[in-house]
C-alpha cells in the first residue's frame, strides 16, 4: 500500500495510486508512506525520487553504517519502533529516506504513531512545510509513546513491589518469571530509545536539516536522555525486586530446613539407643558376664568419629 501526501493550492491531499507520480512535482510532495509495499510501488517511488530505497534486510542490520547513511542525494536512516504485546514487546524496523524536501517511509506493520500523524498532516497542513517537518513530528510522536510505555512499566513494577512487600501474593515461580519478563521488556525499550538517540545525533551532524528544526531535535535528545535514565531506574528496581524475592524464597527454605533439622535432632538419641542395643553382641544390663565386645564396638565408633573429624579438619571442610 502506498500513500502520497502532497500540497495542492495550499491544501493537503492524499493519493493512494502510484500512477499519480507522473502528475506531481517533487517540491509539492511531503511524504510517501510505503506500508508493506509491492515491488511495483517501490519501483515507482524510486523512479520519482531518483534514488534506490533500502531493502528490509538492510533496515534490520545493527551496524552504525547501516543505521544512518548520508549521500549527495539524501539521508537514509533506520530505526526500530516498539510493538507492545499482552506480555512482551517486539521491535519493527522502519526506514526513513529524505531526498530534497520529501520524506519516504517503509514499514511492514501498522503503527499508531504513523496513523495519528497522517490525520494531523491532513488536518493541519500549514504545520508541515516539507518532509523534514514530517520526519521530526514522527520522532516526537514516537518518543511520546515510548515515554507513556515506560511510565506504564514503572507503575506495573510498583504494583508488584507493593504486593510482595505487603505479603498479598505468595512467592511462586510465576512471580520470578513475571519479573524476568519485565526485565526483558525494559531492555528492549532501552535499546530502542538508545537507537533513536544515536540516529538523531547523526542527523544533527548533517547540513541537510533546516536550521530552524535543530532546536527541536536538541529537545528530542534531552527527552531521550531522561527516558534512558528512567529505564535504567526501572531496571535497577527490578534487580532489587528480584533479589528481594530470591531472599524471601531462601528464608522460606531455611525455615523448612530448620524444621527437618529439629526433627532429625529429636530422633537421633532414640536412633542411637536402638542401634546400640540392636547389635548382635553381649551388652550390659542384659545379665551377661563379659562386656569386652561392646567396649571394643564403642572404641571403633570413637575412632571412626575422630578419623572423620581429622580428615575434614585437614581438608578445611570443618
Amino acid at each position: 500500500m502506498i500513500q502520497i501526501f502532497y500540497k495542492s493550492n495550499g491544501q493537503m491531499k492524499v493519493s493512494c495510486s502510484k500512477s499519480d507520480f507522473d502528475s506531481l512535482a517533487k517540491e509539492n510532495v511531503l511524504w510517501i508512506d510505503l506500508f508493506s509495499p509491492t515491488g511495483e510501488e517501490k519501483r515507482a517511488a524510486e523512479e520519482f525520487l531518483d534514488c534506490s530505497l533500502q531493502a528490509r534486510s538492510k533496515a534490520e542490520e545493527i551496524e552504525s553504517s547501516s543505521r544512518f547513511i548520508e549521500t549527495d542525494k539524501g539521508i537514509f536512516a533506520n530505526t526500530n519502533f516498539i510493538l507492545p504485546g499482552p506480555d512482551d514487546y517486539s521491535m519493527e524496523a522502519v526506514s526513513f529516506i529524505l531526498v530534497g524536501g520529501t520524506l519516504s517511509t517503509i514499514r511492514e506493520v501498522t503503527l499508531k504513531s504513523f496513523t495519528d500523524l497522517q490525520r494531523r498532516v491532513e488536518a493541519f497542513p500549514k504545520q508541515f512545510d516539507n518532509g523534514y517537518h514530517v520526519f521530526l513530528a514522527l520522532l516526537e510522536q514516537r518518543i511520546d509513546l515510548d515515554a507513556d510505555m515506560i511510565e506504564v512499566m514503572g507503575k506495573e513494577i510498583a504494583q508488584v513491589s507493593q504486593k510482595i512487600s505487603r505479603g498479598d501474593e505468595k512467592i511462586t515461580e510465576d512471580i520470578l518469571l513475571d519479573i524476568n519478563q519485565m526485565q526483558e521488556n525494559s531492555i528492549i525499550v532501552r535499546e530502542n530509545v538508545v537507537d533513536k538517540q544515536r540516529m538523531i545525533s547523526s542527523i544533527l551532524k548533517t547540513t541537510k536539516v533546516p536550521e530552524g528544526l535543530l532546536p527541536r531535535f536538541n529537545v528530542l535528545l534531552k527527552d531521550i536522555a531522561s527516558l534512558i535514565n528512567y529505564t535504567n531506574f526501572n531496571f535497577e528496581r527490578l534487580e532489587y525486586l528480584q533479589d528481594t524475592v530470591l531472599g524471601l524464597v531462601n528464608l522460606d527454605q531455611n525455615k523448612i530446613m530448620k524444621v527437618f533439622t529439629f526433627i532429625s535432632l529429636l530422633l537421633m538419641p532414640p536412633t542411637l539407643i536402638a542401634s546400640f542395643y540392636g547389635m548382635n553382641v553381649r551388652l550390659p544390663i542384659l545379665g551377661t558376664q563379659q562386656h569386652w565386645d561392646w567396649i571394643i564396638v564403642i572404641g571403633l565408633m570413637l575412632v571412626s568419629v575422630v578419623a572423620v573429624y581429622l580428615i575434614f579438619k585437614r581438608k578445611k571442610l570443618f
